[in-house]
Order: C-alpha cells, then structure tokens, then sequence
C-alpha cells in the first residue's frame, strides 16, 4: 500500500495517509450560515481524539495557514477515527461558490475510492423561529426513514453552497447522505445550533459527544471564530479578482 490515497480534479487535490476504516460513514462540515458544520465538526474531532490524516488543496482557496497553539494547521483538513469508523472533513474557510462543484466532485469520488458507506453533510439554515430545531434531508428513501423520527423533514426549498453541492454529487453516484441542517437565527457563529446538531447525530449512530463544552462556551467560540471568518475574508478581498463570486454575502 502506498504511503498516501491521493485523489486528484481538475483544481483540486486530495492528499492523505492512507485510510483504515472499513466502510466509514464520512461527515463534512464546510463554514456556511452560523458556522454550524465547521464548529460542530470541530466538537466531534476533539470528542472522539481523531487523528489528523491529510488535506483537500486547491489554487482557489484563499492563500492562508490556520495556527492552532502555534502550529500550522491546513484550512480543509481531513481526519478518521478508525475505533469508530469516522472520516471527518473540516474547513474554516468557505469555499469560493465558482469551486464549490469541483471541491465536491473531488470529495465524493475520493470517499468512493476509500470505501465510504454514506455520508452526512452538516449545515446551517436560517429561520425565524425561536427553537433550536435541525431540519434533514436525505438523497434516497432509506436514509431519509433512518432520519425521519430525529428531525424536521426539510420538505421542500434547496440546499445552497457546497453542502448541497455534496449532497447533489451524492446523489448523482449513488452515494447514501444525509444533510443535517442547525437552525439559526444569525450569520454569527452559533454553537448552540451545531450543539443540537451534534445531539442528533449521537442518537442516529449511538455517538456520546459531549455537548456541554459548545453550550458553556459559545461566547468564547463565536467570538474566535467570527475573528478567523474576518481574517478570511479580508485575505480574500486584497488577493480575489472583482469579477469572481464573494465567499460572503
């Protein structure tokens, strides 16, 4: 076996170890509304100590090393949990919309080649209400009753950005997903809605991730993460041509 599943589209690349898990569910979460999937991803790697296995690159993401305690960490980083059947796909940075399909068409057809079961794309959707609810969607009738007694039924509208990219490309090869979607009521960072989010996810799968942390420290991890999404987005200004998309808006 060679020492890296490379896994390589027209501008984007996948470089990791190679993956143990047999037949792992894959769950992503790209910045989006409320930071919903990259906080509540970042719960679950620490929750369940996944170990750090490779990167997904492209000359289109803004041009930025993330530091964690004085490392440099890759913005789209890639873990597994091998003890629990895990791959995980986290960014803190949103992907550019004019690369969103090419990012996804890298992500399903990489997680094909390494024998990914279903996938769980998380998310945030904006709503009025004052509940903290999760709303689901699924690409076939399995995976929606698997979900249906856990979460509002998203029935009908569309899911945006790459989180419906991935779920789209899931569908076109016949890949089970689900799309796990956090209500909130803010553009800010809300770890109370990845919270119920991760809730959700412990009672399909049988996870025990601990939710208190996000709860007791939302303060704190909105305000570090509304400051990354801010040095992110002024990275992108100064180096981004006019004519492209905003990531933000």
């Amino acid at each position: 076996m060679s020492e890296t599943d490379d896994y390589d589209a027209i501008d984007v690349e996948i470089i990791t170890k190679p993956v143990r898990s047999k037949e792992p569910i894959l769950i992503e979460g790209f910045p989006g509304i409320g930071l919903v999937g990259n906080i509540a991803s970042q719960q679950i790697i620490e929750e369940l100590d996944m170990e750090y296995i490779g990167s997904i690159e492209s000359r289109y993401f803004p041009p930025i090393a993330v530091l964690y305690e004085g490392l440099v960490n890759m913005p789209v980083r890639i873990y597994e949990s091998e003890e629990h059947n895990i791959v995980m796909v986290v960014s803190d940075i949103p992907i550019n919309p004019s690369v969103s399909y090419d990012v996804s068409k890298a992500l399903v057809g990489w997680a094909k080649s390494v024998g990914v079961k279903e996938v769980i794309s998380i998310a945030g959707i904006a709503t009025m209400g004052e509940d903290n609810k999760v709303f689901g969607a699924a690409t076939n009738e399995e995976m929606l009753e698997k979900i249906k007694e856990k979460v509002e039924i998203f029935q009908m509208g569309t899911i945006s950005g790459i989180s419906g990219s991935v779920m789209a490309e899931c569908f076109m090869h016949g890949l089970p997903a689900i799309s796990l979607l956090g209500a909130t009521k803010t553009q800010n960072p809300d770890p109370r809605a990845a919270a119920v989010v991760v809730d959700v996810l412990n009672s399909l799968y049988g996870f025990s991730i601990d939710t208190e942390d996000l709860i007791e420290q939302a303060e704190k991890i909105e305000v570090e993460m509304q400051k990354l999404a801010e040095d992110v987005r002024t990275t992108e200004q100064s180096t981004t041509p006019r004519k492209e998309f905003p990531m933000y808006g």
